[in-house]
């Protein structure tokens, strides 16, 4: 179970992700995105080391206000191997020094992201310490995971980033979300699986989307 300190960052995580988001090839502003926390979860690491959080970040000097969901790791050590992968570091008030990764390309992340689309774990609040959040929704239509031992290698484009799964199988990370009308969404056609939620949205709204889709590949 993750412990949440409400405590100081320095840098917050909008400040590392404003200066991070405009490299990333999905990204669709300009480059000074002024970002706001709307929303997100967190999964828990079994071992206890890893902080899980899926970010739904939004732009607001977009019109349109556009919503990225942004997966992040939070380690105490450099992820060895992953320094292509480094959003930044920050101080923590209560923990200390924070080496923050894009999550698609830490393996904690992604056992954790298939073992919650398949059921076996729970999607937790974002700033409350043990308890589930119960927006979130998923489904898996697929045979069980069966993990292999093998890292994938997540591959970004304007899309967002798709990373191989079990069976064959192609994880699409929705980075740039579209809100929906349906509350869940269905499973969009030739679907294994998915997971949606919710955020704050403007004027008391709350738009929601499909983050992730599981499809064969």
């Amino acid at each position: 179970m993750a412990v949440i300190h409400h405590t100081t960052l320095k840098p917050t995580k909008t400040e590392l992700l404003a200066r991070w988001l405009p490299t990333r090839p999905w990204y669709r502003g300009g480059p000074d995105p002024v970002l706001e926390r709307s929303g997100g979860f967190r999964l828990d690491d079994p071992e206890g080391e890893v902080g899980i959080e899926f970010l739904v970040a939004t732009d607001t000097t977009d019109p349109e206000r556009t919503a990225y969901l942004v997966p992040l790791t939070y380690r105490g050590a450099p992820l060895e191997g992953a320094e292509h992968a480094l959003v930044g570091t920050m101080e923590h008030g209560v923990l200390g020094p924070r080496w923050v990764y894009d999550g698609c390309h830490d393996p904690v992340l992604v056992t954790e992201l298939l073992a919650l689309i398949e059921g076996r774990a729970r999607a937790m609040a974002q700033s409350v310490t043990d308890t589930p959040d119960h927006e979130v929704s998923r489904s898996y239509t697929g045979s069980p995971f069966a993990p292999d031992g093998r890292v994938p290698v997540p591959a970004d484009d304007a899309d967002g980033t798709r990373l191989p799964a079990p069976h064959d199988a192609i994880l699409h990370v929705h980075r740039v979300l579209t809100p929906v009308a349906e509350n869940p969404p269905p499973p969009a056609r030739g679907a294994l699986g998915q997971v949606a939620t919710g955020w704050a949205g403007p004027d008391g709204s709350r738009p929601r989307a499909v983050l992730m889709t599981l499809r064969a590949a």
